[in-house]
């Protein structure tokens, strides 16, 4: 289910400001405001701490261990989106890594409501109830990975999105607004690392890496295949990564995996 954090700043309902309360509200100052600065802040030193010295290519992976032990999960990831084809970044775990795979591959998942809805999507329990009646298959293999909640939030802002930080837990449950305030805060410095620190031409002299060239590369292979499976079989994109997904799912595969085996000549998908 597609959510906002509710601010939960305003103090219980029915309590009496008293003179003093009404003095601060009168003054334009937040009850909770105090509480929240100091979430910030333990945020901010925490992640500081995390990427200081940090090469660039590296800090997405950083970032991805720093929601690990700030949040009440076992794991979390980030995937950048083109043409709707989520195409993983980096990873905390190789659990991690693979949950993203096999949302990209399946095509469907809460990290594919979060892009679309622009809003985080907090999959609380996917052992029962409306999480797993709206995504059953991925329900499944997320349990049988070990996860049972799957909370994912968009990289972007309300007009642009370029993908979603998506964190794993290996029991139902919500999470609380403190922690969603907190996870938050990281998909925002996530958003910040992907759409400002150097990449390609922009890498200076002094070797600074040039880390998203192997994510270009992804997203090159899956829709190089795609476009040998429209020739193969004449049909529309939209069938061809179709195709591509339900064979790469039917093998237990990923949709890259069987993307290079689609330009190697491997795989084909013409009946021969």
């Amino acid at each position: 289910m597609a959510v906002r954090p509710r601010n939960d700043g305003s103090g219980a309902p029915g309590d009496d400001p008293g003179p003093s309360a009404g003095g601060s509200r009168l003054s334009g100052q937040d009850p909770g405001r105090e509480e929240r600065e100091r979430d910030r802040a333990r945020a901010a030193e925490v992640i500081a701490e995390e990427v200081r010295g940090t090469a660039p290519g590296e800090i997405p992976q950083r970032l991805c261990v720093v929601a690990v032990r700030l949040l009440p999960v076992i794991g979390a990831s980030v995937s950048l989106r083109s043409n709707g084809m989520p195409v993983g970044l980096s990873a905390s775990s190789e659990q991690a890594s693979h949950l993203a795979a096999v949302q990209a591959t399946l095509g469907d998942g809460p990290c594919f409501h979060a892009f679309r809805s622009r809003a985080p999507v907090l999959a609380a329990d996917l052992t029962a109830g409306r999480d797993v009646l709206r995504w059953p298959v991925f329900a499944q293999q997320a349990t049988a990975a070990g996860v049972r909640a799957v909370y994912s939030f968009p990289l972007g802002n309300d007009a642009v999105c370029v993908g979603t930080l998506d964190l794993y837990r290996d029991t139902p449950g919500a999470l609380g607004d403190r922690d969603l305030r907190t996870a938050q805060i990281v998909a925002g410095v996530m958003t910040v690392a992907l759409v400002t620190l150097p990449r390609g031409e922009e890498a200076g002299p002094d070797g600074d890496e040039r880390w998203l060239s192997g994510l270009a590369t992804d997203y090159d292979d899956v829709y190089q295949a795609v476009g040998m499976i429209m020739a193969q079989r004449r049909v529309s994109t939209d069938e061809a990564l179709a195709r591509l997904r339900a064979h790469a799912f039917a093998h237990n595969r990923t949709a890259l995996e069987v993307a290079r085996d689609v330009i190697s000549r491997r795989t084909r998908f013409d009946g021969n």
